[in-house]
Order: structure tokens, then sequence, then C-alpha cells
């Protein structure tokens, strides 16, 4: 009967051993899909519960065999001897497998009550948004959806590195085109854009919503920079921001729910937030003194995405990166990505998983996209490629930026990583701005539709009089209401370009800037200015130069001008300030970039005369025009300086424009004069052209000759 009893036991702890078996594998198998922290612990659980189980089964067949033998002596005992009248006590083994088989139950339940409660999803999940602080909005961090539940994570497999342009999506930017941007979009594997766009103002700087619904956008058609959303679906346009001072740069938080944007107010440029829907009003994030500009708002992040924004700042005397924590937006605590004191960091973007940061920078004179680690800010960064207005793909395996051909771009494209070749994506006309890319497929409607009208018109047509058959072929014409140095005149074959520059500048800055001019056509018995080659385009009737004194006009000079390093060479970027009449937002916009002080030449310091002067200390207050940007819409280069710039005042050249069209100098000096008179002027007598002006021009100075601010 005990030897039954026995039998019986053990089978019945083989089963529940089994049982305990398959519960802890289904277990395992349920915390790995629900992929719960508790997995080590049931692992833990059930190892102790298995070598407890084991031990017991190891001393349980021990005692076993012991009870059989003894057993089988007593039986022997008995046959042999009188029957035995001492009591029989329960067997100890029988308590040993009830205790056992109770632990083992208990057991059991514990774990699948566990299971039961880990993966029943009744739980609520702890929110960690945190606010920005003060008055700044919240930014909402848990799913609006309900979660898809996940499914069991298959085996990796290789994956050959793409190509970085065969995926999907869509691009938008902004182009330059007759004096004026406008917003593009061009779908992956297509080759013609189509026009979102077409006003005559400016529309720039464009960003697609996470959704790719929507492309947030900066625009002057209402008379002031501000934000607008564009449906892409519909074509649809809503104002987002009301604000009669500037506004730029828009950049969405990975929920759609917020946009990061910079404005001027008060004379001072920072970063804001206001909610996509107009719900709310903006609210200001940063404070110094000093431009803050270009937000990129991080989709990825951990633990919570969306909370840290990068941007450029000048609070250290030099465009560079800085990240800001949305859960302590407190400045000085930014953290500074970059520290280049030489080198202008612009248009930060993150990569889509928030480890990266991709900007452009000139260096050497050329512009390279590169790329920078978060976590490693003191680290070399990654060079990508030559260009500038970077963009993530969608995947965060390429970047796709603009390399500038004369007046059109080109599309190019770049593994991150740096393996493979950079694949040309696709040349397009004018100069792109901005660059923003989306996973998502332009609407058919709008494929359709093909878009906005593109009616581009010429800015000017140049009248010419007929070519004569030999040299000189052109004649010069005079400027009407311009007063110069010299002769008031040009080539034929330019003045119609430079009439209508004139009255774009006089239009968009509220000055007739170029009413006066200090020199346009030179004659041949003028010399050149000292360190200057006799090879002037004055001469060709192909240049212009303004007051170069203007510059140190106070208290506040009508231009700024910003040092350039193109290629090899030094070059300057002029902005005119707006009438003052026009301080307001109407026209113009705020400087970004420290000015050149050529007045600090004269401080006696050696060091900076050799330099040929520094930055300034800080961006002037105010709105100003690119005129070097405008010069070049009509056709009007600006000029390097000369080698010897720093030490001689004259090369620097900084007031000068020429249009050459291709020609060389001596092309041009055939336009005006014979070939006799070239010769004599560059080896012998000087003589004077023997095509003049039309008309006399006019000695007077132009009622508006320089800003009103400046005085005489």
């Amino acid at each position: 009967m005990l030897t039954r009893l026995l039998r019986l036991t053990d089978k019945l702890i083989n089963a529940l051993l089994r049982l305990l078996s398959g519960s802890l594998q289904q277990a395992a198998y349920q915390l790995y899909l629900w992929r719960v922290s508790v997995v080590g612990i049931l692992a833990l659980l059930a190892g102790i519960a298995l070598y407890v189980l084991r031990g017991g089964r190891a001393i349980y067949a021990t005692t076993a065999q012991r009870s059989r033998a003894m057993m089988a002596r007593r039986a022997e005992q008995i046959a042999a001897h009188a029957p035995d009248k001492r009591v029989l006590r329960e067997d100890p083994l029988k308590a040993q497998n009830r205790a056992l088989s109770l632990f083992t139950v208990v057991l059991l339940a514990a774990l699948i009550g566990l299971i039961l409660w880990t993966t029943s999803g009744g739980g609520s999940a702890r929110s960690v948004a945190g606010s920005f602080g003060g008055s700044l909005p919240l930014i909402p961090t848990q799913p609006t959806s309900t979660p898809v539940p996940p499914t069991p994570t298959p085996i990796p497999t290789f994956t050959p590195v793409p190509d970085p342009l065969r995926i999907s999506g869509s691009l938008v930017y902004s182009a330059r085109l007759n004096g004026r941007e406008n917003l593009w979009a061009l779908g992956i594997g297509q080759t013609q854009p189509i026009r979102l766009t077409n006003t005559p103002t400016d529309d720039r700087d464009p960003a697609w919503s996470p959704d790719g619904s929507r492309v947030a956008f900066a625009s002057r058609r209402g008379g002031s920079w501000n934000l607008y959303l564009l449906e892409i679906a519909t074509g649809a346009i809503t104002q987002l921001t009301y604000s009669p001072d500037y506004v730029g740069a828009p950049s969405w938080s990975p929920d759609g729910q917020f946009i990061a944007y910079e404005a001027y107010e008060g004379g001072n440029l920072d970063i804001y937030i206001v909610a996509s829907d107009g719900s709310s009003p903006p609210a200001r994030l940063t404070y110094h003194p000093a431009p803050d500009f270009a937000p990129t708002w991080n989709p990825g992040g951990s633990p919570v995405p969306g909370r840290q924004i990068a941007y450029v700042s000048l609070r250290d005397g030099n465009p560079e990166i800085y990240v800001i924590d949305l859960d302590r937006p407190l400045e000085e605590e930014a953290l500074r990505l970059t520290s280049t004191p030489d080198i202008e960091e612009q248009q930060p973007t993150w990569s889509p998983d928030g480890t990266q940061i991709a900007y452009y920078a000139r260096v050497n004179g050329i512009d390279l996209v590169l790329v920078r680690n978060v976590a490693q800010p003191n680290a070399e960064p990654l060079i990508i490629g030559r260009g500038r207005a970077p963009s993530w793909s969608p995947s965060g395996g390429s970047l796709l930026f603009a390399l500038e051909n004369a007046a059109n771009t080109t599309l190019v494209s770049a593994l991150v990583s740096g393996s493979g070749a950079a694949a040309t994506a696709i040349s397009v006309n004018g100069q792109v701005g901005r660059i923003s890319w989306t996973a998502s497929s332009l609407p058919e409607a709008l494929l359709l539709s093909g878009g906005a009208p593109d009616d581009e018109r010429p800015l000017y047509v140049e009248n010419v009089e007929g070519k004569r058959d030999s040299p000189p072929y052109y004649q010069v014409r005079a400027l009407s209401g311009v007063s110069a140095g010299g002769l008031a005149a040009l080539s034929d074959r330019v003045d119609d370009s430079f009439v209508a520059l004139r009255e774009a500048v006089l239009r968009q800055s509220g000055v007739d800037f170029l009413g006066a001019l200090q020199d346009a056509l030179w004659t041949l018995d003028r010399l050149p200015e000292p360190g200057q080659p006799r090879q002037s385009w004055h001469y060709a009737g192909r240049a212009f130069s303004f007051d170069r004194n203007l510059v140190f006009n106070l208290p506040v000079p009508p231009i700024e001008v910003v040092r350039e390093e193109v290629g090899a060479n030094v070059m300057w970027r002029v902005y005119l300030r707006v009438a003052e009449t026009a301080q307001n937002g109407q026209l113009g916009e705020p400087l970004k970039r420290l000015p050149w002080d050529f007045a600090s030449r004269a401080l006696g310091d050696p060091q900076i005369f050799e330099q040929g002067g520094r930055p300034k200390a800080a961006v002037p207050v105010g709105y100003y025009i690119d005129l070097t940007r405008l010069a070049e819409d009509y056709g009007w280069q600006r000029v390097p300086a000369g080698r010897d710039w720093r030490s001689n005042f004259p090369s620097i050249l900084y007031w000068q424009f020429e249009r050459r069209d291709g020609l060389t100098w001596d092309e041009a000096m055939l336009e005006l004069y014979t070939q006799e008179q070239i010769d004599a002027f560059l080896f012998g007598a000087r003589l004077q052209p023997t095509a003049t002006p039309t008309s006399a021009p006019s000695p007077r100075r132009s009622p508006t000759p320089i800003p009103p601010d400046a005085g005489n």
C-alpha cells in the first residue's frame, strides 16, 4: 500500500513539474511579447522553483529507496516473530510530499497571477511631460491614438545600404527667381517641380508638418513678415501669426501641435513658440540681447521626444549652435554644440532619431554640410559634402542639400555614413533657400492640377540700339536723374538693368540710394586709384560705385558691410538700412550677422590694422535689405577685394558693382572704343571715347541721395 502511494505521489509530482514547465514557457513567451520589465524576476523565480523541485525529487528518490529497504526488513521480522504490538506512526515521507506539493501549487498560482497582472494592460502610464516654465505652453508627450499591440520582433537579416534617393517622400523648398522667393514641391523620383505659391512678395522657409499634410512658411504677402500654413491637398492658406514686426523660420514640434520660430520684437531677435492652430498666444523662449534665430525642433529624443530645440545665437560674438531643454528652458544652461570663432554655422536641423544635427558653414571659402553628434559636442564634425541648406531624409540615412551653380541650384544627396558617392538628384531653377523632406507623397490632386501658375516674367528688358559693324559697336547712355562724380552714364548694353535696380532698391528700402553715385562711366583721361589695375570696368561703362564713406556716418550708418570668404577671395556683402519711416517691419528684415568695423583700423592697434579691421561688437538694431543679393537679381555682381586690401583702403572695393555678362575686359572695351583707342589708353596717349552720351548727365544730386538718417 505504501509503495502504491509513493508511486502515485511520484506521478503527481511529475505531472505538476510538466505543468509548471509549460506554464513558465508560456509566461516567458507572453512576457517577451509585452516586453515587461519583470521578466528578470520571473526567470529568477522559475529558476529557484525548478532548483527546489529537482532537489526535492532527488531527496524523495533517495528516501523512497531507503524506506523500501526498511519495510522489507520489517516484513521479515514480522514473519519470524510474534505480532508486533507497537503503534505505527505516519511515515515522515508523506509529510514531506504534502509540503512539497503545497509549495509547488502556491508558487504556480503566484506566477500565473503575476503573468495575468503584467499582461492585463489595465494600469495607466505615468506622464513625464513637463512645462516650459512661466507662460510657455505644455507640449503633449502621450500618444493621442490607441497604440497597436506589438508583434514579435523578427530575427534581423542583412539589408544592403540603399541608394540615398531610392526612397519615397516629397520635398518642399523655396527658390529665388526674378528677385522674389516662392515655394516649390518635388516628389522623390519626379523630375518636374510643382509650384506651390506665386506671389509678387516673398514666400520662404518652408517646413513640412509631421504628418506631411501642411507646410508652414514665412511670407510678406500681408505687408510684414508673418507665418502661414498651406494645406498641401487643397492649396488653402491660413495666416498663423499677426505681428507687425519680422517673423520667420518656422519649425514643427513632433506632435504637430506647436511651431517654433524666430521673431524680431523691441529691437531683439529671439525664439518664440506658438500653437499650430492659433489657439494660444505666442510664448517667448529666449531673451538674450544678441540675435537668436533659425530654431529647429528635435523630432526624437529620449525618454520623451520633442523636448529640445536647437538654434543659432550670436551671444558669444559668432554664430554658434545651441541646444536648449524645454523642461528646463534656461539659456545659461543651454548646450553649446559648436565652438568655432572663425566659422559661421547656419541652418541646423535634427536627424529623425534626435541624436545628430546637420548644418552648413563656410570653411576656407567653401560652403560645407556637416553633422555633429549631440552627445559628443567636442568631437570633430562629419563632413558630408559641399553645399548648404541640408535636410534629413525621413529614415535619417541620408541628407539632401543645395549646391549653387550661378543662377541655378543642384539638389544633391549623400549618405550620412560617408560610404558611397553623392548622387545628383535634380537641377532646379533659382537659388534654393531652405529644403524640407517628408515621407508622405504629394497628393494626386496637386499633381493633376499642376500647382500654382508659373508665369515668371523678366525683371527688366534691355533695350539696345543696333550693333555697328565695327568697333565701337554700341553707345553710352546717360542715367536720368542720377548724379555721379564723373559721367552719370553707362553702356547701352547695361543701362536698363541699372535703372530697374535703382527702382527696386527704392521700392524695397524707401530710399533712392542709387540716385547719387560716386562713380559710373570713367573717361580714358582718368587714372585708376593707387594699387588698382588699369583694366577697370568703369572704363567699359559696366560698373558703378556708391559713396564709400557712408559706412562711417554717425550715429547710424546707412550701410553695413559683412566680410565673406568665397574661395580664395575676400568678398563683401552690403546691407542697406531702410528708411526711418519704414523701421516698423514694413520693409527689410533684421541683421543676423556682425558687420565689419573698418573704423577700427584707426584705433592704433597694429594687430587690428594688419587684419584690415575687425567685426563690430554687436549687430546694429533695425531693418535692412541685402543690397548685394538685390543687385545680383539684376545681373550686377560684387567685386572681390584686392590682395592688399588690409593695408590699402582703395583695394577694399565693397562699394563697387560690375556687370560683365561673360565678356573679357578687351571685348567690353571694344563695345565703346576702337582698338587703336584702347591701345593708346594702355600704352600711349589717352583719348576720349568716340561715343558720347545721348544726353548730358545732370550735375545735380538726387533729391534723396542717401538715407535720411545719414545726413550730409
